[in-house]
């Protein structure tokens, strides 16, 4: 009977999957999301995305077969992780982080490490764009210490660390980590970053951004507009198709606001001509943040009456009015880090 019954088991099991072909069509679909998302506006993005999450999650429903049951949670948290970078976009960072943790807990649950490394930096930048640049520090801390990650995924998680020590006024280790994200690497991969790729990459384009914007904290104005420009560069190396609005929008605004650190309000005008044609819905929390910056600036007395800056500051009110983190979002996390 011993034997019987072992064999019914097997049985019940074996028809108790789903094929592999569905689960490889599963991960051709989140890597079409990952490669797609920099072209889609934030709402569309989260809306594609979470469709995918509801056919991953019956598929999970579907198989008792520990391998596919595996694959499929490292595919839901790979969703989790994007759907968190779509609503940090729309502005609504409760969301953001429930999803990041998530991301992580099916990172944790499938010793995919790669996996707990971009939810825990998405985790980092969230906690410091919503003030709270030490817990970002020990976040981005944390996800470094994890093996098995490329070089791809510390690029991105040392970028994060150093805006986080700026954010905390410590110059030497922000500069340090600056130095570590620009580092060649030893040329190892994982299969996250650079396998899936896509938004769970971190190009170099994207990298010269960021430390622009670390150096923008640090009051180095000239730092800032050296990697700003070199941002704008890199993105126009590559083919149409492929370049990022948001990194070119977010260089752009960088590139303006260290031209008006410089007092050269006539040149961050100039600068700023690309973020005018980024379309509303495309109008994400990043370069929200960015160009709130510069309109804060405008407001100091010496440019009340100055026909330039007033202007400025008065496109920027009308480029974010109908942005989607002031139109749908909860506005409470962007009145934080604008103030």
């Amino acid at each position: 009977m011993t034997a019987e019954e072992a064999h019914e088991g097997a049985d019940a099991t074996a028809s108790a999957s789903i094929s592999d072909n569905t689960i490889d069509e599963l991960r051709d679909q989140v890597g079409t999301a990952a490669f797609q998302y920099h072209l889609m506006a934030p709402a569309q993005a989260y809306e594609s995305i979470d469709r995918l999450r509801l056919a991953i999650e019956r598929q999970r429903d579907r198989t008792q077969v520990p391998v596919q049951q595996q694959e499929l949670m490292v595919l839901n948290g790979q969703v989790a992780a994007l759907l968190s970078v779509a609503a940090f976009d729309l502005g609504y960072f409760p969301s953001a982080r429930s999803l990041a943790r998530t991301a992580a807990v099916f990172g944790e649950t499938t010793r995919f490490t790669p996996l707990q490394a971009f939810a825990d930096g998405t985790l980092a930048y969230i906690a410091y764009h919503t003030g709270n640049p030490t817990e970002a520090v020990a976040k981005a801390t944390r996800a470094l210490s994890y093996g098995g990650l490329g070089d791809v995924a510390h690029r991105r998680l040392q970028a994060i660390k150093a805006r986080a020590h700026a954010h905390l006024g410590d110059v030497a280790s922000a500069r340090q980590a600056i130095l570590l994200s620009g580092e060649d690497g030893q040329g190892h991969r994982d299969d996250l970053h650079d396998v899936v790729g896509g938004e769970f990459a971190f190009s170099t384009e994207r990298l010269a951004m960021s430390t622009s914007t670390t150096a923008l904290l640090l009051g180095d104005a000239d730092q800032a507009e050296a990697d700003a420009r070199r941002a704008l560069e890199l993105v126009a190396q590559r083919p149409r198709g492929q370049q990022s609005a948001h990194v070119r929008a977010g260089a752009a605004a960088d590139l303006a606001y260290a031209r008006l650190l410089g007092n050269d309000v006539d040149g961050a005008a100039e600068a700023l001509q690309p973020v005018w044609d980024i379309p509303a819905e495309h109008r994400q929390t990043g370069i929200v943040v960015r160009t709130a910056r510069i309109r804060r600036h405008l407001t100091q007395p010496e440019y009340h009456g100055a026909q330039v800056a007033t202007s400025l500051r008065e496109r920027i009110e009308d480029f974010q009015r109908v942005s989607p983190p002031h139109r749908i979002g909860p506005h409470i996390g962007l009145l934080a880090i604008e103030s």
